[in-house]
């Protein structure tokens, strides 16, 4: 086996029909989805584990149907992997073997990934950064909110598992490289994110240009002069010009992280190209994994 597949995409809740054959497209051996609404209609090849590995009813009761409505998840799509899901449980200091301690309500889906030739198992996540409000008597401006908030968290349960060969994929809703002049940003929080990946051992691995069918044209002018953010985000109205135009003018919303030494042997490609985008807002990340025997041997 020259490589592992693994492909992250926020499908934006769309159904499984309208995605599956993006998904078959770029032939992954495992999914790490966002944003999913459905698990419905599912063919019988494609595994989405247990429900206790996504949906956060199993350990809190619904205080917001918001917050209840989407979720990220890890899914078996070929025959050269084997996953072992791991329970979603609360917040809490000591979790079983097969368990994951979560803080923030459908934000992450995790999964220790095998394959099956003989190279070392490393574990997934699938990371979607929640929009949260500032609390109301902060009088605040940011109606959306901010996704930090969630990202945080998400770090904080992920950080247990440092110490294994660790692949962390999806969308954090925050922008790498922007300046203070972008409206749609809170830089100085937002480098935190990154500063804190790499302090608890996960490398930040893309996708980075050229790792990816395109750059943004114009490129975004809050960002910095030499960036190498692509686009991996459209709101509709770049998602209209894209379909009647074919010009790509978007942010960098999802990201890519693997563990020290490890992460050398991870690749990460923003298939952004007009032609290939696919139905959702957001492109499809692909990551190659090199299980060559030596690169099985580095993490």
């Amino acid at each position: 086996m020259a490589d592992i597949r693994i492909v992250s995409w926020n499908i934006n809740t769309l159904p499984w029909q309208s995605v599956l054959g993006k998904l078959e497209e770029l032939n992954p051996d495992v999914a790490l989805l966002q944003e999913v609404k459905q698990v419905k209609a599912i063919p019988s090849w494609v595994d989405t584990g247990p429900r206790e590995h996504w949906d956060s009813h199993v350990w809190n009761a619904p205080t917001s149907t918001t917050l209840f409505d989407r979720w990220p998840m890890v899914v078996r799509m070929s025959d050269r992997v084997d996953v072992q899901w791991f329970k979603q449980v609360g917040p809490t200091s000591a979790v079983a073997e097969n368990e994951i301690a979560v803080s923030g309500i459908g934000t992450i889906a995790a999964a220790r990934i095998i394959p099956l030739d003989g190279t070392p198992p490393f574990i997934v996540f699938s990371m979607y950064a929640r929009w949260i409000k500032p609390h109301p008597s902060a009088n605040p401006k940011a109606l959306i909110g901010y996704s930090d908030r969630s990202t945080h968290r998400i770090i904080s349960d992920l950080s247990a598992f440092i110490g294994h060969r660790v692949l962390a994929a999806g969308d954090l809703n925050l922008i790498y490289d922007a300046t203070e002049k972008n409206p749609l940003a809170l830089p100085t929080r937002d480098r935190t994110i990154f500063d804190r990946m790499d302090a608890i051992g996960l490398r930040f691995v893309g996708p980075r240009w050229p790792d990816a069918c395109t750059q943004s044209d114009p490129q975004r002018p809050y960002l910095l002069p030499d960036t190498r953010n692509v686009p991996t985000f459209l709101t509709a109205a770049q998602k209209k010009s894209l379909l009647n135009e074919s010009i790509i003018s978007g942010n960098q919303l999802d990201y890519v992280f693997a563990s020290q030494g490890f992460g050398d042997n991870v690749r990460a490609y923003a298939v952004n190209c007009p032609e290939q985008w696919g139905p959702s807002d957001h492109c499809r990340i692909r990551i190659d994994i090199d299980t060559s025997d030596e690169a099985a041997g580095a993490g």
